[in-house]
């Protein structure tokens, strides 16, 4: 019995646990968090059971189901497919902006990319991974502090990979287009050579230029399953994501970015997050929430 099953074992499987309109008794919001669990590695303890309730609701209503345990049937069985990713993409937390924890891009700009941008200048690769990138400000960051050194950079072989396991965040990413209240910490003149003008929804708004846009590419992507990606990373950004998981999830995460590190390659993380692990013996602390791998190792 996992730490989730015993948790809410101690309850009644039967009993309400969230009073509302449609029924969620313990055992629907177990299964739920099981599913959740082995899909994505998120740990939902039964604190968080009103907020499962309020964003699934609203597929109940979609539906037309009239309790949770109906929609667990429909996510557990063989057609449920579709609907169980809409279920991992209302409980996936999407909290991001441009430029967030800004010591990263300074690290990246004065201490990363200075030497990468002198191997691309003679033909060299450089690549970069936003390992939860959300709504793109994340990836576009990168970019953009990429193109603050480097104006010519889509000239060279350089490319940040933007994945994230909601695909319709990954469309918000995609196109590109923000309200310009979510611009107010991209610098100035950063603004003014990559974002566009675009009117929409009776609010100004911006887009990001094709010089920005060709530097990013966006890819669907659960980190507990299968990472497809063959070559490695020279930095790889994986902030306030295992915030979401248990321990020993962690730990399996943090080895995973090991080997797909280059020799020497940065690990950036979130304020409250810390290597723990098998990992800990090969990445070694380097600054506020940054790692980088020890030893010239990338196995």
């Amino acid at each position: 019995m996992t730490a989730i099953a015993k948790n809410a074992a101690q309850r009644s499987d039967t009993s309400q646990i969230v009073p509302g309109e449609f029924m969620m008794r313990v055992d629907d919001f177990r299964r739920i968090a099981e599913m959740i669990y082995s899909d994505a590695g998120i740990y939902l303890q039964e604190a968080k059971a009103t907020l499962v309730y309020a964003r699934l609701a609203k597929r109940l209503r979609v539906l037309g189901l009239t309790n949770f345990g109906e929609y667990c049937e429909l996510v557990a069985g063989p057609r449920g497919q579709e609907e169980r990713q809409e279920m991992l993409a209302a409980l996936t937390t999407n909290v991001t902006r441009f430029f967030r924890e800004g010591h990263h891009f300074e690290h990246l700009k004065s201490h990363v990319l200075p030497p990468l941008l002198k191997q691309a200048a003679h033909g060299g690769r450089i690549r970069i991974w936003s390992a939860a990138c959300s709504s793109g400000q994340e990836p576009y960051s990168i970019a953009l502090t990429i193109l603050s050194v480097a104006p010519d950079a889509a000239a060279h072989d350089i490319k940040v990979l933007a994945t994230d396991i909601d695909p319709h965040i990954l469309e918000v990413g995609k196109k590109g287009v923000y309200a310009e209240s979510l611009l107010t910490d991209v610098p100035p003149d950063l603004r003014k050579r990559f974002f566009e003008p675009h009117r929409g929804d009776g609010q100004q708004q911006w887009r990001v230029n094709e010089a920005l846009r060709s530097l990013v590419a966006f890819r669907p992507l659960n980190l507990m399953q299968d990472w497809p990606m063959r070559g490695a990373f020279h930095a790889i950004f994986c902030r306030n994501v295992v915030i979401y998981f248990d321990e020993p999830t962690q730990q399996r995460l943090w080895s995973k970015f090991v080997p797909r590190l280059e020799p020497g390659g940065w690990l950036y993380i979130g304020h409250s997050e810390r290597v723990s692990g098998p990992a800990g013996a090969q990445l070694g602390s380097d600054g506020i929430s940054t790692y980088r791998l020890k030893g010239g190792l990338s196995k």
